[in-house]
């Protein structure tokens, strides 16, 4: 493919499916919702992402999802980032291929093979086979507690010299000194996105470029202030709020995600029901008003420093 350069700064929500009560997708509620994080500050969208139950979906649902986040991003002038791709190169190759159909969408979110468990260079040549032939730039998905492959700052570099690839989500569960030694030495025009919430401040402090965030469903304006903080060298401001978002993102993951993310959405007003589909299970009402409550303290407290 040619080389398209993609802004990816800034902070990006993974967007969840809201469903209604008779388990149809809430359409209506997730333009709302798309067009409400964009309101707030959010640079784009990420549609079919882990956190839409994207597994759950029918090809139908999905393609609705997708027309939906397409035409919120088109209106607003929004990147649209898909999430495609599996462990199987060729099926994930033809995936790609269908996004072509959504002129919209900027870049997609391909991740690491999965229980596959290639070797380092058999996921470089994945990624070097997609990209030759995918109508849109790739964001590698980097998440080895999710793959079972751990990719090394080499491997991650090489990775970011390919023509058609543009960033990576970092989820490594941690910062590790792959992220370190990554950011040493940066790809030209590599974007290096946080993918775990709860280290999104010490990676913007690294020099990451924003994030690809879970949590900024519920609070986004203030992810949004701290990679501004970060950016104009509030570094004062930009721990302190870093500090009280890590403790929403850690209240917002004590069960698999979206399940309490959903269930404060819904207790917000902003979706018509907390369901998810099996294999996950709603969140336990103790989780969810934890994470109420810590939303609700750090939002009074975030109003004080402002």
């Amino acid at each position: 493919m040619t080389t398209t350069r993609v802004d990816l700064a800034g902070i990006h929500v993974p967007l969840i499916t809201p469903f209604e009560s008779d388990g149809r997708v809430a359409t209506n509620a997730l333009e709302q919702l798309a067009h409400q994080v964009l309101d707030d500050g959010a640079v784009g969208l990420v549609a079919l992402g882990t956190t839409a139950e994207t597994a759950t979906l029918t090809e139908w649902e999905r393609e609705t999802v997708l027309d939906i986040c397409a035409s919120v991003c088109r209106a607003r002038g929004a990147t649209l980032i898909v999430g495609a791709g599996s462990n199987d190169t060729a099926s994930s190759a033809q995936a790609l291929g269908r996004l072509a159909r959504w002129p919209e969408v900027s870049a997609a979110l391909v991740p690491v093979p999965s229980f596959t468990r290639p070797s380092k260079a058999g996921v470089v040549a994945h990624f070097a086979h997609l990209q030759s032939s995918s109508p849109v730039p790739l964001i590698v998905y980097h998440v080895p507690y999710r793959t079972a492959c751990d990719l090394d700052s080499g491997t991650l570099w090489e990775l970011g010299t390919l023509p058609g690839v543009v960033g990576v989500k970092y989820a490594a569960g941690g910062i590790d000194s792959a992220a370190v030694e990554l950011f040493a030495d940066l790809p030209h025009d590599f974007a290096v996105l946080a993918g775990d919430d709860l280290f999104l401040a010490p990676l913007l402090a690294l020099g990451a470029s924003g994030g690809i965030l879970a949590s900024a469903h519920v609070s986004t304006a203030e992810f949004v202030r701290l990679v501004k903080a970060w950016d104009s060298g509030d570094v004062d401001g930009a721990r302190d709020l870093g500090r009280r978002l890590s403790t929403l993102s850690g209240a917002l993951f004590s069960e698999p995600n979206p399940t309490v993310i959903k269930g404060v959405l819904h207790a917000l007003g902003q979706i018509p029901t907390p369901h998810v589909r099996l294999p996950l299970l709603a969140a336990s009402h103790e989780s969810v008003a934890r994470a109420l409550e810590v939303y609700r303290s750090r939002l009074e407290r975030v109003f004080e420093y402002a």
